[in-house]
């Protein structure tokens, strides 16, 4: 039985004041602006963002359940400072379940998929010459996107899914080394044209050795960091 099309709302809804909220302060973190240990005062956050204390007090609570920022009792929310043991750890399950993703990815890629992850990549490289970081990370996720949706691993698309907020945000400290991103987009032009030439192992290698010169770099910059 058919469904009539006035039976359904098509509308589309505006974004709310939250989703925006939580928007503004991811980039916020993920641009540095607040930095690994800084305090989130809601009500200079509400001064700042121009929005009700509740709606930041949500906001604020779906970065922490993001695992964005932490919430500690007589603190309050906060950015994380995560010791290079607990990022370490990140990247190396980063290079084992990527690495697995884009192997089992590489034989199902539909022409679609591939030219998705193309357009991702040339945009990633316009915002590299715009030196546009938050658009460098965004277009790194789009690239990343038919990989986990399309790996067939459902197990592997949740937990790099659950991480992906710390992954961002470390691929934003990675990316600010100098000449990183120009690496990164030679590393993931070389993962799919691994993937176009149905390579998977070749299309492993190149995943994992992406993540660990990515950790090479994060290493490099956590140490310099003051």
């Amino acid at each position: 039985m058919s469904v009539s099309v006035t039976q359904i709302d098509l509308r589309i809804s505006p974004k709310t004041v939250q989703q925006q909220a939580v928007e503004k302060l991811r980039e916020a973190i993920l641009a540095g602006i607040f930095k690994p240990g800084d305090r989130l005062v809601e009500a200079d956050l509400c001064a700042q963002l121009g929005v009700s204390r509740p709606s930041v007090r949500e906001a604020l609570r779906s970065l922490a359940a993001e695992k964005l920022i932490g919430v500690a009792p007589n603190r309050g929310f906060f950015v994380p400072a995560m010791s290079w043991d607990e990022i370490e750890e990140i990247y190396k399950v980063r290079a084992l379940l990527e690495g697995e993703a884009v192997a089992l990815f590489t034989p199902r890629a539909t022409p679609e998929q591939i030219r998705a992850m193309r357009s991702a990549l040339d945009d990633f490289k316009a915002a590299m010459k715009a030196d546009d970081r938050l658009e460098e990370l965004k277009t790194t996720g789009r690239f990343y996107e038919p990989i986990l949706s399309g790996c067939g691993n459902r197990i592997i698309q949740e937990i790099l899914q659950g991480l992906m907020e710390r992954i961002t945000f470390l691929r934003s400290r990675s990316m600010s080394r100098e000449g990183r991103t120009k690496h990164s987009l030679r590393e993931m032009t070389k993962i799919l044209e691994a993937i176009r030439g149905g390579n998977a192992e070749e299309a492993r290698k190149a995943a994992s050795e992406h993540v660990e010169k990515a950790c090479a770099a994060a290493k490099t910059v956590y140490f310099e960091e003051p």
